[in-house]
């Protein structure tokens, strides 16, 4: 969240967290996450945040990426996410809503 844009991780900086080896730009980045991974890790478990509020999952980009209230949100692409950001907070309440369900079902 340090950047303000997305930024490549290196093989020199990982840590697995939920099943996945996440990369860090820095060993400062790949600490910060390892202390509080929820703080960090995007909702959804990085999928769309605009499908997961339509009921459905979808992969992301990360060029269209938002941060609200401390939270990082993923979408499909900057198209949809434009979409997205129509009405943030009612999308994130139909996507949390939605969420355990399409998770249980992954």
């Amino acid at each position: 969240f340090t950047e303000g844009k997305p930024v490549a991780g290196s093989p020199d900086f990982t840590f697995v967290h939920a099943g996945a080896t996440w990369r860090f730009a820095s060993a400062a980045n790949r600490d910060a996450f390892a202390a509080d991974p929820a703080r960090y890790a995007p909702q959804y478990g990085g999928y769309c945040a605009w499908a997961v509020s339509q009921g459905y999952t979808a992969p992301t980009v990360a060029e269209a990426w938002h941060i609200e209230d401390g939270k990082l949100y993923l979408n499909y692409s900057r198209s949809v996410q434009r979409q997205w950001s129509e009405d943030i907070p009612g999308n994130i309440g139909k996507a949390d809503a939605n969420w355990p369900g399409l998770k249980a079902g992954q």
